[in-house]
């Protein structure tokens, strides 16, 4: 279950926001629509760990991001289209 946030953190992460808004209000709808879980028992704590695991895949998406963004200004060709 885990992995299933961190990759969707990791595949969105872009848009990190809209992202972990959507892993709060998706994820626990999700387990209650599997029956993992009852009305009644821990839907907070389902909700705020699905934004735990799915901002620990923002986060590798966003490093991943600038990572590649500063490669690329770093770049000898970058800007010189001669």
């Amino acid at each position: 279950m885990i992995p299933t946030m961190i990759l969707f953190g990791l595949a969105f992460g872009r848009w990190w926001r809209s992202t972990l808004v959507a892993a709060a209000l998706l994820w626990p709808a999700v387990l209650l629509g599997s029956s993992v879980m009852q009305t009644d028992v821990g839907l907070l704590g389902a909700s705020g760990l699905a934004v735990a695991n799915a901002a620990v895949g923002v986060l590798a998406h966003q490093v991943i991001l600038r990572a590649v963004r500063a490669m690329r200004c770093a770049s000898p060709s970058h800007g010189d289209s001669r």
